[in-house]
């Protein structure tokens, strides 16, 4: 109907396509250049430190937005698998003695450089109470983990979970990777194949 010109703009009167790439498609010459460059061999050590530098910066972006996001694919090995998908869950979902270790241990130091003979024994007490409490928290972690992961996953290699699993406990929660997906008291799905 209307014919455009070599020399006209093209115009915007249709609407972005919903879902579409959100740019225009690239001719035949501008796609076979990007072709050409992609297949070009770097031919200095200049250019294949850099082609080395850029795929390093890629591959790292990508395990970092998998530890943001929770994306198995792209996870280290450590992190990978059903069973420790189940185990980070199971940690995140749970309110833990040991997450409070943090503020505590600050409390006690603070408390131990000041002046006061008896503000120091309180801190020490605080100290040791919390070093028990973390000792007995970590106990029912391991026999909680041990028999849940029984049961979901009967047969299967579970070593090195309890590890993981009080690890990722001792971290508080905002600092832990890869990121937590759920929510504390939030019910676990029972399958995790």
């Amino acid at each position: 109907m209307f014919r455009r010109t070599k020399n006209e703009p093209p115009t915007a009167s249709a609407p972005a396509k919903e879902g579409g790439k959100g740019r225009p498609t690239p001719t035949r010459k501008e796609a076979e250049a990007a072709a050409r460059a992609r297949a070009r061999t770097p031919r200095t050590r200049k250019e294949q430190l850099a082609a080395q530098r850029a795929a390093r910066g890629e591959s790292s972006s990508k395990v970092r937005e998998a530890m943001r996001t929770g994306e198995e694919r792209y996870l280290p090995a450590r992190d990978r698998g059903p069973v420790r998908r189940f185990t980070r869950d199971y940690v995140d979902s749970r309110l833990s003695f040991i997450e409070l270790m943090v503020p505590l241990l600050v409390v006690s130091m603070i408390l131990g450089w000041s002046g006061s003979q008896a503000a120091v024994d309180f801190g020490n007490t605080v100290l040791f109470v919390t070093l028990m409490m973390i000792v007995v928290d970590g106990l029912f972690l391991r026999f909680r983990l041990r028999r849940e992961l029984a049961r979901r996953f009967p047969g299967e290699s579970t070593k090195g979970t309890y590890l993981y699993a009080l690890m990722r406990s001792m971290q508080m929660k905002f600092m832990r990777l890869p990121k937590a997906q759920v929510k504390i008291g939030q019910r676990l799905p029972e399958t995790y194949r």
